[in-house]
């Protein structure tokens, strides 16, 4: 999972450690049951943006390694792009778009997705006059 040696860990409590090696420990828990599916419900979302790439980059290389299938719920359709070989998109409990990531991504079909994706940040996208 990434941690240093178990005994770093041993006389420490939960509110002692970081957001990020909190998620870790959630993960290798989850993932000592030997499951065949994790579900992984905006498992990023809290964890500060540095922090975020390592950690979906590990779900990735778990998913490889455990020839696990991962279920990845998110609003942030960049990571379902980069980390999906297939998206569904849901608005008010009904799947409205579905497809190769990319290509839902790349051009969506459903008005709801088009607006998921101009809600997302754009580092492209000017943010307006200086000082303003």
């Amino acid at each position: 999972m990434g941690l240093e040696p178990a005994e770093h860990y041993l006389d420490r409590f939960p509110h002692e450690l970081s957001g990020g090696e909190r998620q870790r420990v959630s993960f290798a828990r989850a993932l000592a049951a030997g499951p065949s599916v994790l579900l992984a419900d905006e498992p990023v979302s809290m964890l500060d943006v540095t922090i975020r790439k390592a950690m979906l980059d590990l779900i990735d290389d778990l998913r490889r390694e455990e020839d696990l299938a991962v279920l990845y719920i998110t609003h942030d359709l960049g990571s379902a792009r980069r980390y999906s070989s297939e998206v569904l998109v849901m608005h008010e409990g009904r799947v409205v778009e579905r497809g190769e990531s990319a290509q839902v991504i790349s051009d969506p079909q459903d008005e709801y997705t088009r607006r998921l994706l101009a809600a997302a940040p754009d580092p492209r996208r000017s943010l307006g006059t200086p000082g303003a």
